[in-house]
């Protein structure tokens, strides 16, 4: 008999899917997933949802308003993207991933009726993510973008509100090779008389984000204009921007700098939605302390193991290593703690632009994840080496932090990071970090 994994590698080997084997996966247009959703009558009607999009951060902020509305006692559908170890993570209710066997019935009822539309793997997966939601009845989902936003398989419903977290260059081969470009792509999610939360200010995307919302008569709410932000040992304040008068406190668990940039943006979504939905609960602080509780989110600055210190994040593009980097240190143990990176990625990234973030004092350790869009790793330590950085090659992830662990002492640091593949190779055995002092479940 076979397994609930093999069923689903059988399934979605007819899928081309993008985050394994790249551009050639992706679809542009709506067309294919208006008609799969025809097919199955329509249940992104029936839903009333959020719609987050950006280049960083959209997971975390999707789940935090997931969490607010859990919070707020509303069942709620989280829709995100890749996933890590399980595809069933991509759909969850409440925290609670899409049982195997709702997986299985809406291929066998649904797979030959949509054969000859030959929909990419995400088309298919939203399309199921809305049916579950739908037939689940949930009070609100949260849908994040797959990729870009205007023709992205998500931008078939009307949200009560729109959010785009930030805009930085990446997948320029497909979205445009300018920060304006790419925001035109971003602001497709923005409808008609929807109000729209814009994490980050950049000079060169918020003009057209201010033209789109002008067009669409929408109101604009910029998180990063409106509100400044302190965080003091893990309370996080934030205040109006003009007056510096604190608005707002809560207490932050998680370490990564970035998260309250994240937060920030669900902070100026949630007074929105307050407005909106007119909640008169204030849940904003609940939500964030329970965030990974009530969602399950994995893969952000985790700590897995104590002696040696293993954490891993599915940074993968300079905005997300940007920060890495200026955050590790902030994880060794000691002042004497060497930081060892389990570092890979995947081919159509701009490392030539990423390289240079890496810093000379740490040991790297190249690996490539078990799939097709994966760099190979001799050929990334080649790049990496040029840049003056010390690296060894391994054909795989697994190799490559057995090296690691084998050559850190127990108050060193292993850093995992590059790629969300590398990342859910990591989670996905954890054999691999379990046998020290583990303190990830």
């Amino acid at each position: 008999m076979e397994t609930y994994q093999q069923i689903l590698e059988n399934i979605f080997s007819a899928y081309p899917m993008y985050h394994k084997v790249g551009s050639s996966a992706y679809k542009e247009g709506l067309e294919n997933i208006e008609a799969l959703l025809d097919i199955i009558g329509n249940p992104q009607r029936k839903l009333r949802c959020v719609h987050v999009a950006g280049t960083n951060g959209k997971g975390s902020v999707s789940s935090f308003l997931s969490s607010y509305f859990q919070e707020l006692g509303y069942k709620t559908g989280l829709f995100t993207s890749p996933h890590l170890v399980d595809f069933r993570e991509r759909i969850r209710i409440n925290g609670e991933m899409i049982p195997v066997q709702d997986v299985l019935d809406f291929f066998e009822k649904y797979q030959e009726k949509f054969a000859h539309l030959e929909p990419s793997f995400f088309e298919i997966t939203t399309a199921l993510a809305f049916h579950y939601f739908a037939e689940q009845k949930v009070d609100f989902a949260v849908i994040e973008v797959g990729l870009g936003g205007r023709l992205d398989s998500t931008n078939v419903i009307t949200p009560l509100l729109s959010v785009i977290t930030n805009i930085s260059l990446e997948h320029t081969q497909l979205l445009g090779d300018t920060i304006a470009k790419i925001a035109y792509e971003k602001a497709g999610i923005i409808k008609d008389r929807v109000p729209v939360v814009i994490g980050e200010y950049h000079p060169e995307s918020f003009p057209v984000f201010e033209d789109v919302a002008h067009q669409h008569d929408a109101p604009l709410f910029p998180a990063n204009v409106n509100y400044e932000y302190f965080n003091n040992c893990g309370t996080l304040n934030i205040c109006d921007k003009e007056t510096h008068e604190k608005v707002y406190s809560l207490f932050t668990p998680f370490k990564a700098h970035y998260q309250d940039k994240n937060i920030l943006t669900f902070y100026q979504a949630a007074k929105v939605l307050e407005f909106v939905l007119n909640i008169q609960e204030d849940k904003i602080g609940a939500a964030v302390l329970n965030m990974q509780e009530n969602t399950g989110l994995t893969g952000r600055w985790q700590l897995l193991s104590e002696k040696p210190r293993i954490l891993c994040d599915v940074g993968h593009n300079y905005a997300c290593l940007k920060h890495s980097m200026f955050n590790i240190y902030e994880e060794r143990p000691s002042y004497d703690s060497k930081i060892h990176v389990v570092f890979g990625m995947v081919s159509d990234k701009d490392i030539d632009h990423i390289l240079p973030l890496l810093r000379k004092e740490f040991t790297y350790y190249v690996c490539r994840a078990h799939i097709e869009r994966a760099m190979d790793q001799e050929k990334l330590a080649a790049k990496m080496r040029e840049q003056g950085l010390t690296c060894e090659t391994y054909p795989s992830v697994k190799e490559a932090v057995e090296a690691a662990k084998a050559a850190a002492n127990p108050e060193d640091l292993i850093f995992i990071t590059g790629s969300c593949f590398v990342v859910g190779e990591v989670l996905s055995d954890s054999a691999l970090w379990r046998d020290g002092d583990s303190v990830a479940s």
